[in-house]
């Protein structure tokens, strides 16, 4: 089969490499039908040292052509979402919805296993990472489906970690996928006010689409500023910092009213955050965020994509084949697209 590999920071190829086959009496087999390039992987396009392969994606829905002989939630003709991290769902942490933290799961394209940008992979613990979705591989709604994989549900767990209700105020810092879906989940959850820091305009009007009521395109003291003056002076109650850069996180802490909570979900890209009397501790602000468990929300947002109550498949304005994942990379690093679907 063809699948993608970084070989360093900007060096992505499509290699040829042995099918997946069955491990273990958990696994199943699919044939990827839609996969994706996450905001995250041009971290290491941007940093990877040159060296050993590794594989890439993490983000993929397909078909299930063999399982293993204890699993029993999939069959073969499935059609299903197969969310970051895999997970057995059986865990003391799997059953407090935190699957990110499962005892016995990993993450795609780490841990030994393939990556999602392929034509197939092979899913350890299938019964407890994969979820069926009721439509065929040649639905439309492919595209929002493919969302619950992760951006979908990391921009919910942003909105949710933060204790997002209805007639919240709420400051998304980032125009990225993941602060376009940080919008949509605010906006579904009922904010009354969604201010959007962000300045590429194509990416603001859709997240104005998805429910965003303010558009801030300054960044830094002038940015907080701004935002200030939009919520009274006194900041948002909450914060969902969606970029994962040091300035991102300031902006954050600059904007959220005492007694707020900023959610991080955007990979954080350092070390050492200001967390002291002068920025959270004084103001008795909450951090929070985290990667999300997305297999935890999969089945609570599938049924609003499959009725078109909302549509984050709208953030995929690009799509190419395997060949074409490495112009993919180049053209979202560039910013000339926000986000590619892959159709292997």
């Amino acid at each position: 089969m063809r699948a993608t590999f970084m070989y360093g920071a900007g060096d992505v190829r499509i290699d040829t490499v042995p099918d997946p086959v069955l491990q273990q009496p958990t696994d199943a087999l699919l044939r990827v039908v839609a996969a994706c390039v996450c905001g995250s992987d041009l971290h290491p396009y941007h940093s990877m040292p040159a060296g050993e392969a590794s594989p890439m994606g993490h983000e993929f829905i397909g078909v299930v052509e063999e399982t293993g002989s204890e699993v029993s939630t999939v069959r073969t003709g499935d059609l299903v979402i197969a969310p970051f991290a895999w997970s057995d769902g059986t865990c003391e942490f799997c059953r407090e919805g935190l699957q990110t933290s499962c005892l016995h799961g990993g993450f795609w394209a780490g841990d030994g296993i393939g990556g999602g940008q392929a034509e197939a992979i092979r899913v350890p613990l299938a019964d407890g990472t994969l979820v069926k979705a009721p439509v065929g591989e040649d639905s439309e709604l492919l595209p929002g489906l493919l969302t619950l994989s992760d951006v979908y549900g990391t921009g919910h767990h942003a909105a949710k970690t933060a204790g997002v209700e209805r007639g919240d105020t709420v400051v998304v810092i980032g125009d990225g996928a993941v602060g376009l879906m940080a919008v949509l989940s605010a906006r579904r959850l009922g904010a009354e006010r969604i201010v959007l820091m962000g300045r590429h305009k194509s990416r603001t009007d859709l997240g104005i689409e998805f429910g965003a009521t303010d558009v801030v395109a300054e960044r830094g003291e002038e940015g907080i500023a701004k935002v200030r003056e939009l919520t009274g002076g006194h900041g948002a109650r909450r914060v969902l910092e969606a970029v994962g850069h040091m300035p991102a996180y300031e902006q954050a802490v600059g904007v959220v009213r005492p007694g707020g909570v900023i959610s991080r979900v955007g990979v954080p890209q350092y070390s050492e955050a200001p967390v002291g009397f002068g920025s959270l501790f004084g103001p008795n602000i909450t951090l929070t965020g985290g990667p999300a468990p997305a297999r935890a929300y999969i089945e609570e947002l599938m049924p609003h994509v499959l009725d078109g109550t909302v549509q984050p498949g709208k953030v995929f304005d690009r799509t190419v084949d395997l060949d074409g994942v490495p112009d993919a990379y180049r053209a979202m690093d560039r910013r000339e697209a926000l986000k590619v679907l892959i159709r292997p």
